[in-house]
């Protein structure tokens, strides 16, 4: 296995909360209908995990938010469910494995992706 990238974000979730209400359009475009109805800290989680995702694949332009989601096990560790440019992404990269981590403390969210070719 190769390390293929690595991506890492912080979302301060009092300016999340603030930019979910200033633009109400917002939690449409960047998490799922799933996602957008969980918790602000979990919402926060998932776009910190977005942002990892782009950052350790560079993903091109034209990626919509929407084409990545975070899932959660029976256990609840989370993971990734992608689609259209996203999907494309990983396969051109040759990405085998996405290594994603959430964490959560005060008054923010982070979360840190891996990507691994064979």
């Amino acid at each position: 296995m190769a390390i293929v990238g690595v991506g890492v974000d912080v979302v301060d979730l009092e300016r999340f909360a603030e930019s979910l209400e200033r633009t109400p359009t917002l939690r449409q475009r960047i998490l799922t209908a799933a996602e957008g109805e969980l918790s602000l800290t979990s919402m926060a989680g998932r776009f910190a995990a977005k942002e990892a995702f782009v950052k350790a694949l560079r993903a091109p332009s034209g990626l919509s938010w929407t084409d990545i989601e975070v899932v959660v096990d029976e256990r609840g560790a989370p993971s990734f469910v992608l689609s259209d440019l996203a999907a494309a992404r990983v396969a051109e990269l040759g990405i085998t494995t996405l290594h994603l981590s959430i964490a959560h403390d005060g008054p923010v969210a982070t979360a840190f992706v891996v990507a691994e070719a064979a």
